[in-house]
């Protein structure tokens, strides 16, 4: 068992070594050359060859997607928000916001809504028990009916 235990650790070691040796890239760097090839020391300075260097870029920076939560930088300015993002959008802590259906911008900016509500037209409901946003903004159970876990007249 100890054998067994041993060779594997060399062999472990051993492809370490090889991936190492594989992977390292040769520097020829001229500057250091300062004898010629006859092992004569030579006069003229050497030649400086610019090395250019391969960076291995991410494919999440490669990529150019406009980052959904990035600020649009409205500066207080509704008109620009109108324009970017529709009627509904008004200037919020610098972004564009709809303040219709936006959690943290519901109805006025900065107002939140609690963990268990949902902001719809502007105004937080709880969607499992408002009959005008049952289960979902916007839908209205029939008239006498009741909205309960989030379902019109359920039981």
């Amino acid at each position: 068992m100890m054998k067994v235990i041993k060779l594997m650790v060399v062999l472990a070691i051993t492809m370490a070594l090889t991936i190492s040796l594989l992977t390292m890239q040769k520097s020829n760097n001229p500057k250091n050359s300062r004898f010629q090839e006859d092992g004569k020391l030579s006069n003229t300075a050497p030649v400086e060859v610019p090395q250019v260097k391969r960076m291995k870029v991410s494919r999440f920076l490669a990529e150019q997607v406009k980052n959904p939560r990035a600020a649009d930088h409205c500066h207080k300015d509704n008109e620009i928000c109108h324009v970017l993002e529709g009627r509904n959008s008004t200037c919020c802590n610098n972004k564009c916001m709809d303040l219709g259906y936006d959690n943290h911008n519901c109805g006025a900016c900065k107002k939140k809504c609690r963990f268990t509500e949902t902001c719809c037209r502007g105004e937080c409901v709880n969607l499992s028990f408002d009959k005008r946003h049952c289960g979902y903004c916007n839908n209205r159970c029939m008239i006498g009916g009741y909205c309960f876990y989030g379902m019109c007249d359920y039981a």
